[in-house]
């Protein structure tokens, strides 16, 4: 009988013995929470975890156990192992090399005290990846995993390799991949599979579930938006049950705000512009505008599902932020007549219907902030009939 995607995802992780976990650059709180949480349960099971995060990691989630652990560079191995056979020789060899520059060549001689070596004595191979399984988390594609995936191919083609995700944008791009687009999040999925794995074993604990109620409670908008289904509000009240902080995440994550991060709301609210006839807003903040006012990038969290929540007679609305060389864009919509995702794919991104984004590289933000909002226009007036 064939193994469903999960039993797979669960004999993947048992079977394994040192672990990568990761996901989407500039992470959010459902992807930190799944990977913090995964990383805690791998532990318990006696094995190795390590998650690397990519760009910028919000120090707003810093409660969550194991969030110190967390690495922010990878180096993969790129040596190359020469093994030679000394049955015939003994192992009383002297190494040298010598640089031949003109025919940009390095020499290796290899001398034994007794003996001869010949060329079949010798063999050649790359050194493997220390991990014997990658898994990643809450991401869609993997271009938005950042750097890793381009910089180190050979550990994504020479090791095991596993996708959970929630986004129907997501490309399926492991060996292994668990999509489920009716989850409201990432962590959501976790729980029945950290249930598989402990076989019996209560494997969620107080700071597992922590972890795991913070991603629920971040991409359902602390249980406010449509992606708030009857399934995550049982699994958000079962992580409470075993000992989950919500009025801790509550408290770190919503109300608690740094007067920078205020201040940039206000900027935000000073640059507002509504389309009344196409019913949305759209919002841009510089890299100028974030220096005035000492924010982070980060600091933009909650921004766009606030003035969704409180601009009277829109549909949808976009957040541009100039990160150095990118225009980051966020959109979110309060109906499904606005599929923002379909209008994030236009320009190379992705998400959901009702949350989606896309980064543009660009040395020219406002030049470049200008034709994706008229782009948006023209995808709005279709959408509307309107010529």
């Amino acid at each position: 009988m064939e193994l469903s995607t999960k039993a797979q995802i669960v004999e993947l992780i048992r079977a394994s013995s040192n672990i990568l976990l990761l996901t989407h650059k500039n992470p959010d709180g459902d992807a930190v929470g799944a990977t913090l949480a995964l990383k805690q349960v791998i532990e318990k099971l006696g094995k190795k975890a390590d998650v690397v995060y990519f760009g910028v990691v919000p120090k707003v989630f810093n409660y969550l156990n194991a969030y110190d652990q967390v690495l922010t560079e990878f180096s993969a191995s790129n040596d190359l192992i020469i093994t030679i056979d000394t049955r015939q020789t003994g192992e009383e060899l002297k190494l040298g090399h010598k640089k031949i520059s003109e025919d940009h060549q390095v020499v290796i001689v290899v001398s034994p005290e007794h003996g001869s070596l010949m060329p079949e004595d010798v063999s050649v191979t790359r050194s493997r990846p220390k991990y014997d399984l990658v898994v990643m988390l809450d991401c869609a594609d993997n271009e938005r995993l950042g750097s890793i995936y381009t910089e180190t191919p050979d550990l994504f083609f020479e090791t095991p390799t596993i996708n959970i995700d929630h986004h129907a944008t997501n490309s399926h791009f492991a060996k292994v991949n668990w999509v489920d687009m009716t989850a409201s999040s990432t962590c959501e999925m976790l729980v029945s599979l950290i249930e598989a794995l402990g076989k019996g074993e209560q494997l969620i604990d107080e700071e597992v579930a922590t972890s795991l109620l913070t991603g629920l409670t971040t991409d359902t908008g602390s249980f406010q938006n449509q992606s708030t289904t009857p399934k995550a509000l049982t699994i958000a009240a079962q992580l409470v049950a075993t000992g989950a902080r919500q009025q801790q995440i509550i408290d770190r994550v919503f109300r608690s705000r740094p007067l920078s991060t205020l201040k940039l709301w206000g900027k935000a609210l000073t640059n507002i512009r509504e389309e009344k006839e196409l019913e949305f807003a759209w919002v841009t903040l510089s890299k100028s505008d974030f220096e005035a006012v000492g924010a982070d990038l980060e600091e933009r969290d909650g921004l766009i599902d606030q003035l969704l929540k409180t601009v009277e007679g829109i549909n949808f609305v976009v957040l541009l932020c100039q990160i150095d060389g990118t225009l980051k864009a966020s959109l979110r919509s309060v109906s499904p007549k606005y599929d923002v995702a379909s209008i994030a794919a236009q320009f190379g991104g992705g998400g959901h219907t009702l949350a989606a984004g896309f980064d543009i590289e660009t040395d020219n933000y406002a030049k470049k902030a200008e034709e994706v909002i008229n782009r948006i226009r023209e995808i709005a007036r279709a959408k509307n009939g309107i010529n």
